[in-house]
């Protein structure tokens, strides 16, 4: 299967029409985490938390619901997610001046159910994640509302493609990008982007070891599914990787990596300790991998870190962080 990159000239149109909605987001020059490393290694951060809504995912949303016409937005959109997505379709959708309808999981933080609720969307709550995409999927057939997806689609990698343009201007050239990794659509958008502006630099995705659907897709040669998620970083719990997704990421991204749970929790922990960033689990995966499995392969280098969101309250921030 072949997937055409968002086009750069695409990516920045796009970044024009939002530019009302979206933040450009800053890059910072991480020495806490450069001192940690040692050998010379430079290590910048895109911080995508400070997206509104709190994660990268608003960008993809708006992407999405800035394409649909008069009478989709008439019926409304619907979503399914963790949380994240859920928040930022939310916020898409009451830009638009449209309405959103959306499935979240019962194991959902409860601070991102409210903070979805306060953008105006209608929450559905279910207990396990398949039969969430099943929800959606009626819903969008009984009352036609536009199923924007979490992580897959050429506009949600325009969306994610922003990202990889903001970090070539904000920065240059650089050596290394570590990308979390979901369902796969931002490592997608910013992998596809950066190698068309520089495609020397080597981009490396992260995975949780309870949650690795790239992996398995990328050791196939297929997208796989998931028979179950086992990761305390919910945002990059995708129960599968799609074809579109899989392709882009195949084609652009030079290297996965494995974390687990421990190396999570010690990454959110020494973030906050070294540089006073409360982040999700998933946030801080590219911060686990650099200063574990990556740690000697970018020794050296010229490394940008994508730090992708803080949807995340103090109590379950300090369980996670093994604070409490």
């Amino acid at each position: 299967m072949s997937i055409a990159p968002p086009a750069i000239s695409a990516v920045r149109r796009l970044r024009s029409d939002l530019a009302d909605y979206i933040v450009e987001t800053p890059v910072v020059r991480c020495t806490a985490i450069e001192d940690r490393l040692g050998a010379a290694t430079e290590v910048w951060a895109k911080l995508e938390f400070l997206q509104q809504t709190g994660t990268f995912k608003a960008r993809g949303a708006l992407a999405v619901v800035s394409h649909l016409d008069a009478k989709q937005r008439e019926a409304g959109v619907t979503a399914v997610s963790a949380g994240n997505h859920a928040i930022a379709t939310a916020y898409a959708a009451k830009v638009a001046g449209t309405s959103a309808k959306v499935v979240m999981l019962g194991s959902a933080n409860p601070a991102r159910v409210d903070k979805c609720r306060s953008y105006g969307a209608e929450v559905i709550i279910v207990d396990e994640v398949h039969s969430a995409f099943e929800m959606v999927e009626s819903i969008q057939r009984q009352e036609g509302r536009y199923f924007v997806h979490p992580f897959e689609g050429p506009q949600t990698f325009t969306g994610t493609a922003m990202i990889g343009l903001e970090i070539f201007e904000q920065l240059g050239q650089f050596d290394a990008v570590i990308v979390p990794v979901g369902g796969g659509g931002l490592c997608a958008g910013i992998a596809s982007a950066l190698k068309q502006l520089c495609p020397d630099v080597k981009v490396i995705g992260v995975e949780p070891r309870g949650a690795d659907s790239m992996h398995r897709s990328f050791a196939s040669g297929r997208p796989e599914k998931l028979d179950k998620i086992d990761t305390m970083a919910d945002s990059l719990g995708a129960p599968f990787a799609l074809p579109m997704s899989y392709q882009l990421c195949k084609d652009n991204v030079d290297e996965l990596v494995l974390v687990n749970d421990d190396e999570l929790s010690s990454a959110m922990a020494f973030l906050f300790d070294s540089m006073k960033l409360a982040v999700e689990p998933a946030c801080a995966a590219s911060t686990a991998a650099l200063i574990g499995p990556l740690a000697a392969t970018v020794r050296g280098l010229k490394v940008v870190l994508i730090m992708c969101g803080s949807n995340i309250d103090w109590q379950t921030f300090a369980q996670n962080a093994g604070l409490d």
